[in-house]
C-alpha cells in the first residue's frame, strides 16, 4: 500500500456529532467536509445498539468527494449477506467507488444478546460471510449459490444488476485475539485493529496471526492495509486529558479479550485492580489503576501544539491511523467537542494542503 508520508493523508476521522433530528446529521456532514478539506484521507461511523453504520456512511458519501467512507465498526452478523451486499452496492454508487466496508462481531455476548446469533465459532463465521459478500459482489455476472455453516444462499437476479463502481469492495474485518486476526489474514483486505493495540502487541500477535492466516489461505498480504484506532485527548491541561483516556482504557481492561495484552506489557496487577474497581463501580478507582505506560503507549493525551507530533509517533506502526475521541462518560456534545479538538489540533499543526489519501 502507497503510504503518503507527508501529513495528513496517512490518517483517518472518527465522526461524533451531536444535536437531535436531522441536526445531528447536517452536523455530522459539516465535521466529513472539514475533515475533507483538511487532508485527511478517510472518515469513519461505526455502530451500536442505538445506531446504524450504513445510514450515516451514507450522509457522509454525500457530503464529501474525495476521502474514504468506511465503517468502524459495523456488525457482521447484525444484517444477511444478501442486505449487506445491497446496502454495500448503494454505499458504493451513492460514493462512486469509495466505500470501505469495516466489519466485525463484537462479543460474544453481543452476538448472542444483541444479534440473536449463536456466539461459538465467531472467526469462522466472519470468514464465512466475506467469502459470500464477494460472490454478491458479482451478482451482476450471474447466480450465486452457497451452502455454507453458517449461511444459506441461492438468489438468481431478475431485475438488471449493474457492476459496481469498484470491481473489487475493500472489506477489512475486526480482531483482537490471534483467531480472528488470522480470520482477517485469510479472507479480507486489511485488519481493523482495536483501540487498545499497541506497537508491541502489534508485533508479537497481530503481525504473525495475519501471516499464520494468509499462509492458511496459501495468498500475500500485498495491499494489506492494517488499520489502527487511537482515541485521542486533547486539552491544554494535559493531566485533564490524561484522566480522560484513563477512564476510557479502564472501560475495555476487565474484559478477558485483552489479558493478553496486559500481560505482554506485564499490566496484568493493575487489571486486576480495574477489575475489583469495576466490581465495585468505581469508575474513580478504576482510571487510577491504569498505569501512566498504558497511556502512553494505547491512546494520545496531550495538549494541542503537540498533537501532531503524537500522532506522527502512532502512525508510524500502522498502515492507517483513525483518530477517535474517547467517548466513554461523554455527553454526545463532548464527543462532538473532542472530534471537533482532533481537527482542530492537526489542521492548526500541520500543512494543510490537499492529500491524496492512504489508502488504496
Amino acid at each position: 500500500m502507497e503510504r503518503d508520508t507527508a501529513g495528513l493523508g496517512r490518517y483517518g476521522l472518527t465522526i461524533f456529532s451531536a444535536g437531535r433530528g436531522a441536526e445531528r446529521f447536517h452536523r455530522a456532514a459539516a465535521l466529513a467536509r472539514a475533515a475533507e478539506d483538511a487532508g485527511f484521507g478517510a472518515v469513519w461511523t461505526g455502530e451500536l445498539y442505538n445506531r446504524s453504520a450504513t445510514i450515516p456512511m451514507a450522509l457522509l458519501a454525500a457530503a464529501t468527494s474525495r476521502v474514504r467512507i468506511g465503517s468502524n465498526i459495523a456488525y457482521g452478523a447484525g444484517r444477511s449477506p444478501m442486505i449487506w451486499a445491497a446496502e454495500a452496492r448503494d454505499l458504493d454508487e451513492l460514493s462512486e467507488g469509495r466505500l470501505v466496508l469495516g466489519l466485525g462481531n463484537g462479543t460474544r455476548g453481543m452476538l448472542e444478546n444483541w444479534l440473536g446469533v449463536s456466539g461459538d465459532a465467531p472467526a469462522a463465521r466472519m470468514e464465512e460471510l466475506v467469502e459470500v459478500l464477494r460472490k454478491l459482489w458479482r451478482l451482476h455476472a450471474g447466480p450465486v449459490h452457497h451452502d455454507g455453516r453458517f449461511y444459506r444462499l441461492h438468489l438468481a437476479p431478475t431485475a438488471d444488476t449493474p457492476p459496481p463502481f469498484q470491481a473489487h469492495l475493500p472489506i477489512w474485518t475486526a480482531g483482537v485475539n490471534p483467531r480472528m486476526v488470522q480470520a482477517a489474514g485469510k479472507v479480507a483486505d486489511g485488519l481493523v485493529c482495536h483501540p487498545m493495540t499497541t506497537a508491541e502487541y502489534l508485533a508479537e500477535v497481530i503481525r504473525p496471526g495475519l501471516a499464520a492466516g494468509a499462509d492458511a489461505a496459501c495468498r500475500t498480504l500485498d495491499g494489506f492495509v492494517v488499520k489502527g484506532i487511537r482515541m485521542c485527548a486533547v486539552d491544554e491541561d494535559e493531566q485533564a486529558a490524561r484522566r480522560q483516556i484513563a477512564f476510557a482504557i479502564a472501560q475495555y481492561a476487565p474484559s478477558r479479550v485483552y489479558d493478553r495484552l496486559f500481560a505482554i506489557h506485564g499490566w496484568s496487577a493493575h487489571q486486576d485492580r480495574i477489575r475489583a474497581a469495576a466490581k465495585n463501580r468505581d469508575g474513580a478507582a478504576m482510571a487510577d489503576a491504569v498505569p501512566d505506560e498504558a497511556i502512553d503507549r494505547i491512546a494520545i493525551a496531550c495538549t494541542p501544539d503537540r498533537f501532531a507530533e503524537h500522532a506522527a509517533r502512532h502512525a508510524a506502526d500502522f498502515d492507517h491511523l483513525n483518530l477517535v475521541a474517547p467517548v466513554w462518560g461523554l455527553s454526545a456534545e463532548e464527543a462532538e467537542d473532542g472530534t471537533r479538538r482532533i481537527l482542530s489540533a492537526m489542521t492548526t499543526t500541520r500543512e494543510t494542503a490537499p492529500m491524496k489519501p492512504a489508502i488504496p
